[in-house]
């Protein structure tokens, strides 16, 4: 967030520390913990010109309600800029501390050759591991899109239910995760599940919050049409890795089936992989009702051509009855 124009951008000097278990940030003249986060719970890593951008889950407070406790609330997500000449240097030394931890994981475990990757050796398998799904070329064909008008009554909700993307995308959008059955949307007769919306009346959606395309959607209620630009794609992502020993890294992170961590520039993001994603499928294999340490196992012990199928875990759970649909 920047601040107004003629005015100062506030920022604070802070000391950041690394390690395989936390990162955690001071600030530099009181020397107080302004943040402290565990390393499993970074989701984003980037460097933007002299930005580091970091995001971090955080769990929600445990609720004293019964009722509430039942519900598996998301954790909330906090997102860091930093400033510094050595942004892309900080990025790359976190990426060295996902690393390290992923090799004293494959220790604990067993799994043979606990060899750290040179440099070289991973620029290489990054260089043959081709750029799945590419979004960028997707997105740009004019051909692919879909201009969708959606004739509603007056006061009528547009009857649909959008979920992310997910972190990783390379144009992070929405998608439609849910149709009520008599609803506008549904009705039109055009729209189906998976559809990425990337714009609404003209107005791109394309990077913005999903509360903010929530209330463009909601402020749709008035109008009698909707005219929506989509691309029509499957629920279903398909994702390709190519890791030719274990010593090479995905790079990415997994809880209950979750991807819940990306490391920028990695394999698994050129392969496709995305935050926030439930995966469903790993080489064929179904993993829905598959335990957390076997699909751990199963990811940590694949070679070659990885193949893999995830979905939004937003649209997983209500197409699974896990959540009630709140169309807007």
């Amino acid at each position: 967030m920047y601040a107004p124009e003629g005015e100062t951008q506030p920022s604070t000097e802070v000391d950041l520390f690394i390690s395989t278990e936390k990162i955690m940030v001071l600030n530099t003249d009181l020397k107080e913990i302004m943040m402290d986060h565990a390393l499993r719970t970074i989701s984003y890593i980037a460097d933007i010109g002299d930005l580091v951008v970091l995001m971090a889950r955080r769990r929600p407070v445990p609720s004293d309600t019964p009722e509430d406790s039942k519900l598996a609330r998301p954790p909330k997500m906090i997102c860091h800029v930093f400033e510094s000449d050595e942004a892309q240097y900080i990025a790359q030394s976190i990426g060295q501390a996902f690393q390290v931890a992923y090799m004293e994981f494959l220790k604990a475990n067993g799994i043979e050759d606990q060899s750290f990757v040179r440099e070289m050796d991973y620029q290489e398998v990054l260089n043959s591991q081709e750029i799945f799904g590419d979004e960028l070329q997707m997105f740009a064909k004019k051909e692919l899109q879909k201009e969708v008008v959606v004739p509603k009554s007056k006061g009528e909700i547009l009857g649909v239910v959008i979920v992310e993307s997910g972190w990783g995308s390379m144009l992070p959008t929405v998608v439609i995760a849910n149709l009520a059955p008599a609803g506008a949307a549904a009705r039109c007769g055009q729209l189906n599940i998976g559809d990425q919306i990337i714009a609404i009346n003209g107005v791109s959606l394309v990077g913005l919050p999903l509360s903010t395309c929530q209330n463009y959607i909601k402020n749709t209620k008035s109008q009698t049409v909707v005219k929506l630009t989509v691309v029509p794609c499957p629920p279903v992502v398909e994702v390709k890795i190519k890791r030719p020993d274990t010593k090479y890294q995905l790079g990415f992170s997994v809880q209950n089936g979750v991807i819940c961590s990306l490391l920028r520039g990695g394999i698994a993001e050129r392969g496709g992989v995305r935050v926030g994603h439930r995966i469903i499928e790993i080489n064929g294999q179904s993993v829905v009702a598959v335990p957390h340490e076997k699909i751990v196992n199963l990811l940590a012990t694949s070679v070659g051509e990885i193949n893999m199928k995830t979905m939004p875990t937003s649209m997983f759970r209500l197409l699974t009855g896990q959540e009630t649909p709140l169309y807007i």
